[in-house]
């Protein structure tokens, strides 16, 4: 049973897919810029993928020349050990990403799954639900995450992923309970009722379904924020200044070795901001193709 209007790509045969891709092909087309944005996100995945492969170990050394100037052997010059500062974006690429898929994992399995089960059945089991969801959306995060860092060393994306991801699943839950109570009372909800299926299969089958592409939407929304923060974090040193990635490349760049002063060591810090910048403009612009994919009405204009 699927709620009226929904597209079941899963279960309409080869030609519903067909046409579904056709539809998302279209979407594409008609804003160019959406596919340099997913080109752009797959660069990024390839980075975070194959780029410390690719590089190996140790990285590319120019022990005699220290913050050199960009050139074609270095395109963004040497950090002030002489290594690339290309190799030094692409290696730190995984943990950035890595830690942004975690977290935005978390984010999405836990608000999701929250404020589906409140909004569905209401009730004690809302009530609780949506307190524990006002706790977390209290939880001041920058004191947590400052105790932590003092026991952890998030060194590993995993546990800089999980952190993240537990202290912002809160809104998402809130979001979803909303849509999940306007669902409720469709027939289709009240005909699953009615054939006394049972509240995990109504919420999985039933309710989710219609809402997935919102949450799918989230999950990109969450990884940029979650790149945000913890680069964030390194950058302003409550993070442990040690490790590859952006954010700590920022903090030495700026409070160690002067760079909004000295032009020299510029692209230290430029080349960071500068993934940064593409990372966050690839999935703002895969979000857009998404909207309008999963939205009608955007389809109809």
């Amino acid at each position: 049973m699927t709620s009226p209007g929904m597209v079941d790509v899963t279960t309409k045969g080869p030609s519903m897919r067909r046409n579904f891709w056709r539809g998302v092909w279209r979407v594409m087309l008609r804003k160019p810029s959406r596919l340099f944005g997913v080109a752009l996100l797959g660069l990024f995945i390839f980075m975070a993928t194959l780029g410390p492969v690719l590089y190996g170990r140790p990285l590319p050394r120019d022990p005699d020349n220290f913050f050199a100037p960009p050139s074609l052997q270095h395109p963004f010059g040497t950090d002030f050990q002489g290594f690339d500062v290309l190799a030094l974006v692409v290696i730190g690429s995984r943990y950035v990403l890595l830690t942004a898929l975690i977290t935005a994992i978390v984010t999405i399995v836990l608000g999701a799954s929250i404020g589906l089960f409140a909004g569905y059945r209401r009730g004690r089991l809302d009530a609780v639900l949506m307190r524990i969801t006002d706790i977390n959306l209290t939880i001041p995060g920058i004191p947590i995450l400052l105790v932590l860092s003092t026991v952890w060393q998030f060194a590993s994306p995993w546990e800089m992923g999980l952190v993240l991801g537990l202290l912002g699943w809160g809104a998402l839950a809130r979001a979803v309970r909303s849509q999940t109570l306007s669902l409720r009372e469709r027939g289709f909800i009240e005909a699953a009722r009615g054939l006394g299926l049972s509240t995990p299969h109504i919420v999985v089958r039933e309710l989710l379904p219609p809402i997935a592409p919102y949450i799918a939407m989230n999950l990109l929304m969450s990884m940029i924020l979650a790149v945000w923060a913890q680069v964030g974090l390194f950058f302003l040193g409550v993070m442990p200044v040690i490790g590859e990635n952006w954010g700590v490349m920022l903090n030495r760049a700026v409070f160690d070795f002067g760079a909004m002063t000295t032009a020299s060591r510029l692209p230290y810090m430029l080349a960071p901001l500068l993934a940064l910048l593409l990372l966050t403009v690839a999935i703002v612009l895969v979000v857009d193709a998404m909207d309008e994919i999963f939205n009608p009405r955007l389809r109809e204009e």
